[in-house]
């Protein structure tokens, strides 16, 4: 989650909510929850991105995130960061409890 803030994907408040979570829980069901919390995070973006209208314009930014990152290495993206105030921004804390309450279910 460190290096999702270091190149402004994420705030640091999650960053800590995953820190406190991962000393509450425990390394093995932490592995279990991050996945889960991706996966969770993952669909709550593209049922947003589709109901708001923009989902074209959300995976053509995921593709730029990604393929871009052998060019840009860790450095922030451009545009697609929090602190830029055009960017849409979805609360990620949903997904870590999503992700978290999964974990206690199947460890």
């Amino acid at each position: 989650m460190g290096i999702l803030y270091r190149v402004g994907g994420m705030g640091m408040g999650d960053v800590k909510l995953c820190a406190a979570i991962g000393a509450w829980i425990g390394p093995q069901q932490l592995t279990m929850a991050l996945v889960v919390t991706g996966i969770a995070g993952g669909v709550m973006a593209l049922v947003w991105a589709a109901y708001s209208g923009f989902l074209k314009e959300s995976l053509s930014g995921a593709g730029d995130l990604l393929f871009g990152l052998g060019k840009r290495g860790l450095r922030p993206h451009e545009t697609l960061v929090l602190s830029n105030p055009a960017a849409r921004k979805m609360p990620y804390a949903p997904a870590i409890a999503i992700g978290t309450i999964f974990s206690f279910f199947t460890l």
